[in-house]
């Protein structure tokens, strides 16, 4: 029986030897593209082949694709674990022609590896066409012998488009049947029914025309193909198996959780859909974060964060009490290894990550638990039996709890959920994230820069070793459109034949600078790359008018160049040194060079103490003494990462790639522009460090003149701070000492004067305890600033009391702050959290706490009097 990885590795090879190059998977983060939010299919790193908007060195491709569904129109979260094929994450295997082969060789290509080299019985092979493809359907019949009855023509399945217009054209699937054991056992059971019995396996999309704006198809001078087969789907025919979760892609990982839980996999279908789920989910987590997607409550990472969270659920569901899903996705990362290496390398810091995550959801899972709880015991008082929309929400979004969870904790004490009510807070929320959402993170490439291209615009760059150049204007934008001419004060992006200036790529600014001629002078702002071959001016006429086919002179502003260059450098040393200091799991996460400042962004996942920072900044600064030369050199890619250059993970590279060298410590592929030599820094200061993201570490730093800048700054402001204390600057500190001292001194005074105040408000306020039956209440509006006070005053008036009830509230800057304070021999009865929850919603808030003490808050301070008013009541009513 053939495994997964043989299965994935045969494909690659057939394809291999019918001259398709093999291009390693892409990230889960789709890059250029702002209309997905994960890489979900095998062309997506293709989709610039496909629109003839990018040439690579090949026409005819293989693949092995990682993918995630989830989120947005796929967001079936809940089906994971408990059908046969649900995944977020799955592989898809896909052979691609862009302008080469089409429909004959594709079908062909097809039905060989099937039938031959994967042996599987034709009889159990059906297709499917598109309802008027009579090209297709011949093929089928004619060229592989498929009998007519086993071809299928479909209209809406059938069909595949890039969107509104563009590429598009029919698709031909291949079905097994599974046989009618899995079957719906309908009389009408046949390809195309919704049951498990005829299985897709593959899905050859045949883009044959170009969809205009008013709907017309007008064929395509080079019609391609996109093919694309889930190695889950076809791994389970080859091992005869009926679920995905049967193939040893999956069945591997729920063995390990076996192991560590202890428990049995078909023992009982419970555990066994919480072993699948954590087996499917470790695989999101692990790809997700290895390709630089972090947990957070936004876009990609909020997705991340709910997979995550429905994993540690089902962990818990088995018994787990302790963090385990950073165990199970290590285990996919070593178990998938020889797929994917790179991703491989980063296991230890997944690991970090994802226990980390574990250990708050922990904390978290019990609290939502706790507030559904209380929520129950509030509904039963008021005798519903329905758990309101906003509170689903608040569990779902907070805690992590999927509806379906809800409801089953709810059903047995005889409780329903408000669904339409959860939905219309789910329908704010998306609101809110589409709000948010930038897709890949990248500003869509404007259609106008490809226009250029496809008009010949392309741009020879020179400015690694000129700063000056003559050259020939070839084109002008305007607001977004072609113009032949620009006049004083207006602001144009403009195109010459060469350049030396740099455009905005790879996290360093472009240049500025100036573009002149006879009677013209252009200032420029700002200079951008939309596309690798086109570097685009940015500038503004402030002399004479700017034509194109004019002949001018272009020149880069060397000091700020000179300045990016120092930043660009440091990052590069920057990086290094972390990798050294904090450990091999740091990876660059993002960067910004300019002139003034660098910021350089990094995979951690804990806060860097000070001794750390002080190390980095001193050992970074040995480099740049050390002065090594800074070396440039050409070569491919592969050749590239053999020799140990450092790659931005995920970052699309060509097929020849820059590498720069500093001595032995650091290599990294590169575009930007350099100093000569490490020793031309100068000096480089750390601004600031701090957490932009959960793992992802960010450093602000200056070079040269700048950091010099910024000490001479720090010298002068601490002259200043000695002079406001009257001291020098080397007794600074221990003036200072003796000042905070003296200032908790005098707090503490200033406590010890409020304490007496409140024990003589607390006397006044006893004359208002009333007894409802036996048990004492008192229930009054006191002055009090903040939340530590109230819960002093409270604790007196409990001690007064000796048995009771104390319920206070104080109204503050616009707000409410309510407590509720239950002496101990009456809390097998009255709960203070509870109580204190039912007043929170006549102030405008909510709240909760423990059976003795519980505090809230509200927004409605005029409804305090009235809140406090009911307390009789509830306590009555007990």
């Amino acid at each position: 029986m053939k495994t997964g990885s043989e299965i994935r590795q045969l494909f690659l090879n057939f394809f291999e030897d019918r001259g398709h190059t093999v291009v390693a998977s892409s990230s889960l983060v789709p890059h250029n593209d702002p209309t997905l939010l994960f890489t979900n299919a095998g062309m997506n790193q293709f989709k610039d082949c496909f629109l003839g908007q990018e040439k690579r060195a090949y026409v005819r491709a293989t693949t092995s694709q990682k993918c995630v569904r989830a989120g947005g129109k796929h967001n079936d979260l809940e089906n994971v674990g408990r059908t046969a094929r649900h995944h977020t994450f799955f592989e898809m295997l896909g052979n691609f022609s862009f302008g080469d082969y089409f429909k004959k060789e594709a079908i062909a290509y097809a039905w060989e590896f099937l039938t031959v080299d994967m042996a599987m019985d034709k009889d159990r092979l059906y297709v499917s066409v598109y309802t008027d493809d009579d090209e297709a359907a011949d093929i089928w019949l004619e060229q592989e012998g498929v009998p007519r009855e086993r071809i299928f023509r479909f209209e809406e399945d059938n069909f595949w488009s890039m969107g509104d217009t563009g590429p598009c054209g029919p698709c031909s699937e291949i079905f097994y049947d599974n046989g009618p054991e899995v079957g719906c056992d309908s009389p009408d059971c046949t390809v195309g029914c919704d049951c498990d019995r005829y299985m897709e396996i593959w899905n050859n999309v045949f883009m044959q025309f170009n969809r205009q704006a008013d709907g017309e198809l007008v064929p395509l001078p080079k019609p391609a193909v996109d093919t694309g087969m889930g190695l889950e789907r076809l791994t389970t025919v080859m091992q005869g198996v009926q679920s995905n979760y049967d193939t040893n892609l999956l069945r591997d990982i729920i063995g390990y959780i076996e192991k560590l839980s202890g428990k049995t996999y078909g023992d009982k279908l419970e555990d066994d859909v919480s072993m699948r789920v954590m087996a499917d989910h470790s695989r999101a987590t692990a790809y997700l974060i290895a390709d630089g997607v972090m947990p957070s409550n936004e876009g990609r990472g909020y997705v991340l964060r709910r997979i995550m969270r429905r994993a540690m659920r089902h962990a818990k569901m088995l018994g787990f009490a302790d963090p385990v899903l950073y165990k199970t996705a290590t285990f996919v990362l070593d178990f998938m290894a020889e797929a994917f290496p790179q991703e491989a390398e980063r296991k230890s810091f997944v690991a970090k990550i994802v226990e980390k995550e574990e250990e708050r959801f922990i904390q978290t899972l019990d609290n939502g638990l706790r507030i559904l709880n209380d929520q129950v015991d509030i509904l039963r008082k008021k005798q519903s039996t329905v758990i309101p929309g906003e509170v689903l929400f608040k569990l779902y979004d907070t805690y992590g709890f999927p509806t379906d969870l809800t409801a089953d904790i709810v059903e047995a004490d005889g409780f329903s959920i408000d669904e339409a009510g959860f939905e219309s807070c789910m329908e704010e929320q998306r609101k809110k994230a589409r709000k948010h959402w930038k897709g890949s993170g990248e500003e869509a490439v404007g259609p106008i820069y490809r226009e250029l291209i496809e008009q010949g615009n392309t741009v020879n760059f020179i400015g690694y070793k000129e700063m000056q150049t003559s050259s020939k204007v070839v084109a002008l934008l305007h607001d977004g459109e072609q113009v032949s001419q620009a006049r004083v004060g207006e602001q144009v992006e403009i195109l010459t034949e060469t350049t030396p200036f740099y455009g905005e790529s790879g996290g360093q600014a472009g240049d500025i600078g100036s573009i002149s001629a006879d009677g013209l002078k252009v200032d420029i702002i700002e200079t951008r790359k939309p596309l690798p071959e086109l570097i685009v001016h940015v500038g503004k006429v402030t002399e004479g008018a700017l034509e194109i086919g004019q002949d001018v002179q272009l020149s880069v502003d060397t000091t700020a160049r000179q300045s990016t260059a120092l930043n660009h450098t440091s990052t590069h040393i920057l990086h290094a040194v972390l990798v050294e200091v904090l450990g091999d799991h740091v990876k660059q996460a993002g960067s910004l060079v300019a002139p003034d400042r660098l910021r350089f962004d990094f995979s951690h996942y804990t806060a860097i103490s000070h001794e750390e920072l002080k190390r980095i900044e001193t050992e970074v600064n040995r480099r740049i003494r050390e002065n090594r030369s800074v070396e440039t050199r050409e070569m491919s890619t592969d050749e590239a990462i053999a020799a140990g250059a450092t790659a931005l993970f995920g970052e699309k590279y060509g097929e020849r790639v820059r590498v720069v060298n500093m001595g032995d410590f650091s290599m990294e592929l590169c575009g930007g522009t350099h100093t000569s030599a490490a020793g031309d820094i100068g000096l480089f200061k750390i601004i600031q460090e701090a957490g932009i993201a959960a793992g992802v570490r960010r450093i602000e730093a200056a070079t040269g003149t700048r950091a010099l800048d910024l000490i001479q700054q720090q010298d002068e402001s601490l002259s200043r701070m000695a002079g406001l204390v009257k001291s020098d600057r080397p007794q600074l500190e221990t003036r200072l000492v003796k000042m905070v001292e003296r200032q908790k001194d005098l707090e503490r005074e200033l406590a010890t004067l409020e304490s007496r105040l409140k024990a003589g408000q607390a006397d006044d306020i006893m004359s208002k305890v009333v007894e409802i039956g036996d048990v004492k209440l008192l229930a009054a509006e006191v002055d009090s600033t903040d939340s530590k006070g109230l819960r002093e005053m409270a604790d007196k008036l409990r001690d007064k009391l000796g048995s009771g009830v104390v319920a206070i509230g104080c109204p503050h800057e616009g707000k409410v702050n309510l407590l509720v304070a239950v002496t101990a021999d009456l809390t097998d009865k009255l709960h203070a959290g509870k109580l204190v929850a039912v007043l929170a919603e006549e102030v405008g808030g909510r709240g909760g706490g423990r059976p003795d003490l519980a505090q809230a808050g509200g927004s409605q301070p005029e409804k305090l009097t009235s809140a406090l008013s009911k307390v009789a009541d509830l306590v009555r009513n007990v």
